[in-house]
């Protein structure tokens, strides 16, 4: 007997897992995405194997997720959308690779976003974030060194909380890491920024191996010390504290300040496959998602010819 379609869900998400290889987060997401689908595929009583699966049937459903509003976050805005989409097309694919029959993965288009706003912050802004900590004590020399080194580096909150001690070479100014996708990357650091590490580290007296460690709770470590790692939502909400402190008219976050980063180097004539390689991502295009508030040329074009 043919295997019903959620079936094929659990199997397909051993297979991100194992074959492909993907993180734990993205196995986990998959699997929210595709759950959905398929409760909601239950709740219509009509498609329960792979062969029944239509290109109507995906219509109702993109219907369904553009009317959903959810009781606490209101609708789903249309990137969220297209990631149960995503998952969709992705788990489709997985079903033609195993030959079985159903709807062709071509057959799902992802709704068209609008063009996204990038926040970044001035150098104005930039200094008095940082100027906000306190380098007179140790949790403010963690938090100047945190800022810092999200700015110098362009690092995702969740690569900059995995850093251990051992990794950072203070004296060359770089790292690798292994950053979203399995993309392995080098990172370079700016003398201010090696100078605040140099700092923050000079006052620790433990001999836990994460770079970045929390001063509040038990402080008991395990061997490693990775029981005191700070974690990604306790740099969001450091961050935050910070921005509320310093007054600023933006509510930024770590993401914020990779996106100064970017921002910054794009700016100051940096080239796109450059910063594309220093922020880690996959695709170019991702990357290009800053162009439009960095082009100098035409800034210069406007300021050449705007009101002569």
């Amino acid at each position: 007997m043919d295997k019903l379609l959620v079936e094929y869900i659990t199997d397909f998400l051993e297979y991100c897992e194992v074959d492909r290889n993907l993180s734990a987060l993205t196995v986990k997401m998959y699997g929210y995405y595709l759950e959905s689908f398929a409760g909601w595929l239950a709740a219509t009583d009509k498609v329960v194997h792979p062969a029944d699966l239509d290109e109507e049937t995906v219509r109702q459903y993109r219907l369904y997720l553009s009317r959903y509003v959810n009781p606490i976050k209101g609708p789903l805005a249309k990137s969220t959308q297209n990631y149960f989409l995503i998952a969709l097309r992705a788990f489709l694919r997985y079903l033609n690779k195993k030959n079985v029959k159903t709807l062709a993965p071509d057959q799902i288009e992802l709704g068209k976003n609008r063009d996204r706003t990038i926040k970044f912050l001035t150098k104005q802004h930039l200094e008095q974030l940082i100027g906000a900590t306190d380098s007179s004590m140790t949790l403010g020399l963690r938090d100047r060194a945190i800022l810092e080194l999200l700015f110098s580096t362009g690092l995702r909150v969740s690569e900059l909380v995995k850093l251990d001690r051992e990794k950072i070479n203070l004296r060359t100014k770089e790292f690798g890491i292994i950053g979203k996708g399995g993309k392995a990357r080098v990172v370079f650091i700016s003398t201010p920024a090696a100078e605040s590490l140099s700092r923050y580290l000079t006052t620790r007296q433990d001999q836990a191996r994460p770079l970045f460690i929390r001063y509040s709770g038990k402080m008991t470590a395990d061997e490693d010390g990775n029981k005191m790692r700070l974690t990604a939502r306790s740099v969001e909400r450091m961050v935050a504290k910070y921005v509320k402190k310093a007054r600023l008219p933006v509510a930024a976050t770590p993401h914020t300040l990779r996106h100064t980063f970017a921002t910054d180097l794009l700016s100051n004539g940096a080239d796109l496959r450059s910063v594309q390689e220093m922020l880690g991502h996959k695709n170019v295009a991702t990357t290009q998602i800053y162009t439009h508030v960095t082009n100098k040329k035409l800034r210069e074009v406007h300021e050449q010819f705007h009101g002569k």
